[in-house]
């Protein structure tokens, strides 16, 4: 049995390391099935008069922002003062849209290597790991808090995944830095640890500003000053506020020629509606102002449009995460982006279980499928994600890493010719006959299916006999063997050494903030 045991092993290693080549010449997925279609027209115009009602007649209040007010003020905005640093702008129907036009409906993130630059909108669909997870977990030493240890091996393990395309930004807090420097370890950590695109700091504008000279180090002025290579994940204040510290952060990245990402984080019947129709039309208004704003700062700057749609239990008040009502609502999105003609970041792999056991992977399941489905082009936390994004798992990145592996092969859809439909094979041998040697078989059975890296698909006698090990058992293996086997992808020593002393430069010029 060892020497059996010893073959699936090298075929496991070879498969991966055949995975992860071709991964470097498929750095995104052009799906070649199409998003599902779930509301008809009048449904889908219902919604979006709802949204423009909403922005006429309610509004949305801005916060310590006197720049964004006039901005759209001089585009158009009826302003009212709340108070002295408060202000309530409401949109006449139809000028957010109009002014939405410039916002390309495509664009490239370039990564350090060009073999990892990623298209975003359209047919593409680009995974990314979880983010802002305060807590970390595995196996071994359970919950605690992150650290820039973990964070640096988060990075390591989404480098080191055939099926993940995107470094992803704060892959958890690295709370043992202070709060006011860990941006500058966090953006170091992606350029120097992977070389596909990420995203950059939000927290303060300034931390913006520093990420986006970081890359300027990285990739050379003029050339961030004309390509995005960096963007920002933004959160509204819901329901219907957009905060000083986020707009300022987006027009930061925008003025750049850089990227951003507009998310409300709608908790129905907390800061949203409770029925899904009220919630996408609230996610519509408040997405599409975020992303107007870049398009007021330089015509033609990267946008997202963005969607994070929650149910509650209404036992508890708590967040539920992986149901079905914000699947759909996911769906429904992926419409509206494309009325827009938009890219969209939709669902990830989302779920409330506090371990990486059966309700996370179907909870996970149904959101990242609903993710994948509704046509969504970003699609951030699709891997690690736990405990309501409280927790980032260890065991849990390496099992969402190969559901996406799973999902590249779904999204390259079915291909009908001579050869697929093997007339062929059937007639080799003719009836009665198994196929197992024909030669239809022998030329596709190394690609004709998606093999896992992690499931055990061995009869029960088989696996009971090895030990009867669970798949998280498996997983926290594959983890450590991952992060045993990662060799970090070259970086041109002058250009590390100019980030490391423009890191301490700014470290140095600052005392430490732990709030």
């Amino acid at each position: 049995m060892s020497g059996k045991r010893s073959g699936r092993k090298a075929r496991k290693s070879q498969r991966a390391s055949e995975g992860r080549s071709a991964h470097l010449r498929v750095p995104f997925i052009s799906r070649k099935i199409p998003p599902y279609e779930i509301l008809d027209d009048e449904s889908l115009t219902r919604i979006e008069t709802t949204a423009e009602r909403i922005l006429a007649e309610i509004g949305i209040e801005f916060r310590d922002d006197p720049e964004t007010v006039r901005l759209f003020a001089q585009a158009g905005g009826q302003v009212t003062a709340k108070s002295d640093t408060i202000k309530i702008i409401r949109f006449e129907p139809g000028m957010i849209r109009e002014i939405l036009k410039t916002a390309p409906a495509r664009f490239t993130q370039h990564a350090r290597n060009p073999a990892n630059t990623v298209e975003i909108g359209g047919d593409s669909v680009v995974f990314a790991p979880s983010y802002g997870s305060p807590f970390v977990m595995d196996l071994d030493r359970g919950r605690r808090y992150g650290t820039i240890e973990d964070f640096n091996n988060f990075v390591k393990l989404a480098q080191s995944s055939p099926w993940l395309h995107h470094s992803g930004g704060t892959i958890c807090e690295p709370t043992d830095i202070a709060v006011n420097k860990r941006h500058l370890d966090m953006v170091y950590a992606h350029i120097r640890y992977s070389d596909r695109a990420f995203l950059g700091s939000i927290t303060a504008p300034e931390r913006a500003e520093d990420s986006i000279e970081m890359c300027r180090i990285l990739f050379g002025a003029d050339f961030v000053d004309e390509n995005c290579v960096i963007m920002g994940n933004f959160n509204s204040t819901s329901p219907l506020v957009w905060d000083g510290i986020s707009t300022r952060g987006i027009r930061a990245y925008a003025a750049a020629g850089q990227g951003s990402i507009h998310l409300p984080f709608l908790l129905g019947g907390a800061v949203a509606p409770l029925t899904m129709a009220g919630a996408l039309a609230q996610n519509l208004a408040e997405s599409m102002v975020g992303c107007a704003l870049t398009q007021l700062v330089r015509p033609g700057a990267p946008t997202i449009l963005a969607t994070f749609l929650t149910s509650m239990s209404m036992r508890s008040g708590s967040p539920t995460f992986g149901t079905p009502e914000p699947a759909l609502g996911s769906l429904v999105m992926g419409q509206l982006a494309r009325r827009l003609n938009l890219p969209l970041r939709s669902a990830g792999s989302f779920t409330t279980s506090k371990l990486p056991d059966a309700q996370a992977m179907q909870q996970s399941m149904m959101s990242m499928m609903s993710a994948v489905q509704s046509g969504g082009n970003y699609q951030l936390h699709s891997a690690g994600y736990l405990d309501g994004l409280l927790s980032m798992s260890y065991e849990k990145f390496m099992l969402d890493t190969d559901v996406c592996g799973a999902l590249h092969a779904y999204l390259a859809g079915m291909q009908v010719n001579d050869d697929t439909l093997a007339f062929d094979a059937l007639a080799e041998n003719g009836p009665g006959e198994h196929l197992f040697g024909c030669a239809h078989t022998l030329s596709h059975y190394q690609s004709a299916y998606w093999d896992s890296e992690l499931n055990d698909d061995q009869p029960w006698e088989t696996w009971d006999e090895q030990g009867g090990i669970d798949a998280m058992t498996r997983a926290n293996a594959r983890w450590k063997e991952t992060l045993a086997n990662y060799t970090a992808p070259p970086l041109d020593e002058a250009t590390d050494e100019a980030l490391r002393d423009f890191i301490a430069r700014k470290k140095a010029s600052m005392q430490d903030a732990w709030h």
